[in-house]
């Protein structure tokens, strides 16, 4: 495979050291990327170069993922207006033990052929003197070449300005490159296009101390059409651990994509090919309304990230808003699906003995104005529970209807729900 032509049509290659590519035809490169372990889980804004390492394994190259439990320490100012707040020692190894788990789903350490490796930089790092790094390291690189770096330049223009200790980040991510160049070999670094000034540091500085070539490779940062940051939602961060961020809402964020975004993100985030991928944007522009390279797009990453049985499930629970079946949900599916309409509780007794007619709750609950259009709405066909029509305006709600013993669900027309929640648990939300 040519992996740059790949990485090329999907739109992934925003700079390039020269040479590069023909240097990947002709070898099996050994190549690296950072990522930085501020949580114990990384975001959707590290699919990316999850991808870019994954999409070179692929191609018969070695990747190494590098967890930066050294550099997480200091913090990356790169793509950042103000200083991080510092990490404990602690805190970072616990998030680098996440972070393991969540790359093993996208990369083969078990290869024959081209293993990945998994390292942390607090190795070397945490081992280094001050006064051994600046003999060795530091003396190679001048304070006017540091500052000629975007990633600094934009924080001094910033009136808090940089503090020294993220000044150095660009040593440390230099002195990783040499690292990895002399113990594995390695002769690439990957990373955002805010990282080239570090990358081309590094490549620099074997250069000088091993007259060796090595190379960089970014890829664009990625942005909506409207120019907002990826992976940003009013609720905050989309999460690859499931804990932090359901396979639901993973799925439902993606669904979400803006029309004028997707076929950009089926490029860089999935596995489709190019033809595909234009039969989907073919498709997409053909009928819109029916969002199928979103579906797609949704169905594809969700699986890549939490597997195909909770990717089945996404598919499934999203149906749900639009009257598919509810019998195969539990209460917490249920609840975190209709997690935005308006919702009540009602007293368990009710349902006991004769039950509640579905008239009351229809009024009760504000779907219907009065027990005549609630009649109205049921001969009509409009009134539904748990996503199943009513047909009889005398029907009777008991204990039996209710979704895992707890929740009833009831909807006007097309859209209009209301959820209720029936006893005292105290998991169920309050009402709204």
């Amino acid at each position: 495979m040519n992996v740059f032509h790949e990485l090329g049509w999907r739109g992934l290659v925003y700079g390039a050291s020269e040479g590069v590519e023909q240097y990947l035809a002709e070898n099996r490169a050994t190549l690296y990327i950072g990522f930085d372990p501020t949580a114990a889980s990384l975001h959707v804004g590290s699919l990316l170069p999850i991808m870019s390492l994954a999409r070179m394994q692929r191609a018969g190259h070695r990747p190494i993922a590098l967890v930066g439990g050294g550099t997480g320490l200091i913090g990356d100012p790169s793509g950042k207006t103000q200083e991080r707040q510092l990490l404990s020692a602690e805190q970072v190894e616990e998030n680098c033990r996440g972070i393991r788990e969540q790359l093993a789903r996208f990369l083969d350490f078990e290869s024959k052929t081209s293993p990945a490796r998994l390292l942390n930089n607090a190795e070397w790092l945490t081992s280094i003197s001050l006064v051994e790094f600046l003999r060795e390291i530091g003396k190679y690189f001048t304070v006017n070449y540091m500052l000629a770096k975007e990633s600094v330049r934009s924080r001094l223009a910033q009136e808090d300005g940089i503090s020294y200790t993220e000044f150095s980040y660009l040593l440390l991510q230099s002195y990783d490159f040499l690292v990895l160049h002399d113990r594995y070999g390695c002769t690439l670094q990957m990373g955002g296009s805010d990282q080239w000034g570090n990358i081309t540091a590094g490549a620099e500085l074997i250069r000088r101390l091993r007259q060796g070539r090595a190379y960089g490779l970014v890829c664009p940062l990625v942005t909506t059409a409207g120019g907002v940051k990826f992976g940003k939602t009013e609720a905050g961060a989309v999460w690859l651990d499931a804990a932090l961020t359901s396979p639901y809402r993973f799925y439902q964020f993606w669904l979400n994509t803006a029309d004028d975004d997707v076929a950009r993100y089926l490029k860089y985030f999935t596995w489709l090919g190019e033809d595909e991928i234009m039969e989907l944007e073919a498709a997409q522009r053909a009928a819109p309304s029916e969002r199928p390279a979103q579906r797609r797009l949704a169905r594809e990453v969700t699986a890549l990230v939490h597997g195909e049985t909770a990717a089945e499930r996404a598919v499934r629970s999203s149906a749900v808003l639009f009257g598919g079946q509810i019998d195969d949900l539990g209460a917490a599916d249920v609840l975190e699906i209709f997690d935005d309409v308006p919702s009540s509780r009602l007293a368990g007794g009710r349902l006991s003995g004769e039950g509640a007619a579905l008239v009351d709750l229809m009024v009760e609950s504000g779907l219907a104005a009065s027990k005549g259009a609630a009649r109205r709405l049921i001969r009509d066909g409009g009134a539904y529970v748990n996503n199943r029509r009513a047909a009889d305006e005398r029907l009777r709600l008991r204990g039996g209807d209710l979704v895992d013993g707890r929740l009833l669900i009831l909807r006007k027309g097309q859209k209009s729900y209301h959820l209720l929640t029936v006893g005292d648990d105290a998991d169920a939300r309050e009402p709204r």
